[in-house]
């Protein structure tokens, strides 16, 4: 988020083309994607309460309520309520 916001902040101010912030915000989750996928090897579970859910244009969103979410190490805590957006990866052709 602090990057959007900071992204659409050079573009009120005429620093940079929004077509330039898409194209940085586009590298940016492609490059988090990898690293989560390559480095990452902890895993998470959660129990909530399922509030909304939606499938548009192959992107699925759901809300959930009362969230427990619960660590590999042990660690545990909670949050009222999270969205999740999820769609297919783009394969990049080598």
């Amino acid at each position: 988020m602090a990057l959007a916001d900071t992204l659409d902040d050079l573009i009120s101010s005429r620093r940079i083309e929004p077509q330039l912030a898409m194209r940085i915000m586009q590298n940016f989750d492609e490059s988090i994607a990898k690293v989560l996928n390559e480095k990452v090897k902890a895993r998470m579970t959660f129990k909530g309460h399922l509030d909304t859910y939606r499938f548009c244009d192959e992107v699925w969103t759901f809300i959930i309520k009362d969230i427990h979410f619960k660590m590999d190490n042990a660690h545990q805590f909670d949050a009222e309520k999270i969205k999740i957006v999820a769609c297919l990866a783009k394969e990049k052709a080598a």
